[in-house]
């Protein structure tokens, strides 16, 4: 590995965080078109691919989701752009779509971070999605769960949660070899 350490090559995934704050300066274009081409390249059960992205910088649109999806869309209330994982309605699939979800939304947190932007993963609960739906003009086979937000972190937003070292819990009880201990 040269002179890095494995450690240094996968800091940026160390490193990404969630943000709800941002401050008003508007996100570059390519910047949210590269993190969108992020989300599409995301991985896929069976490369199903069956996530569809609305990209919002309407500020209107991204307040009138915040407010619907209240306190757990709190990101978009300072947002200047989101992206919107649609997905489709297919039952029996719910699981496997949810981790394809997943895979993606986390996959626009590591594009924004390593762009030097703040994301955070915005949750539509079901009474929510029927507006969302139809702000967005999705078809009846659609809906949305998860909008990540994306802009500059505010001041706030950059500063740590936690005391360094307790963000997480101690590597010895989380990670184990070859078998749980006991």
């Amino acid at each position: 590995m040269n002179s890095s350490t494995a450690r240094d090559v996968v800091r940026p995934l160390l490193q990404t965080r969630q943000v709800r704050e941002y401050t008003s300066e508007p996100v570059d274009d390519d910047a949210v078109d590269a993190i969108a081409d992020v989300a599409r390249w995301s991985g896929s059960s069976t490369n199903s691919q069956p996530w569809r992205f609305v990209v919002i910088r309407d500020p209107e649109t991204l307040r009138a989701i915040h407010d619907v999806g209240l306190p757990s869309t709190r990101s978009l209330a300072t947002a200047p752009a989101a992206i919107a994982i649609v997905m489709p309605q297919e039952p029996g699939r719910g699981l496997m779509h949810g981790y394809d979800e997943g895979r993606a939304a986390e996959r626009i947190l590591v594009g924004a971070s390593m762009l030097g932007l703040g994301a955070g993963i915005a949750w539509i609960g079901s009474a929510g999605r029927p507006a969302v739906a139809q702000r967005l003009g999705l078809p009846e086979d659609r809906y949305v769960r998860t909008v990540v937000a994306i802009g500059h972190p505010s001041e706030a937003a950059k500063r740590p949660k936690s005391a360094r070292g307790e963000a997480r819990l101690p590597r010895e009880e989380t990670v184990f070899e070859d078998r749980w201990p006991g």
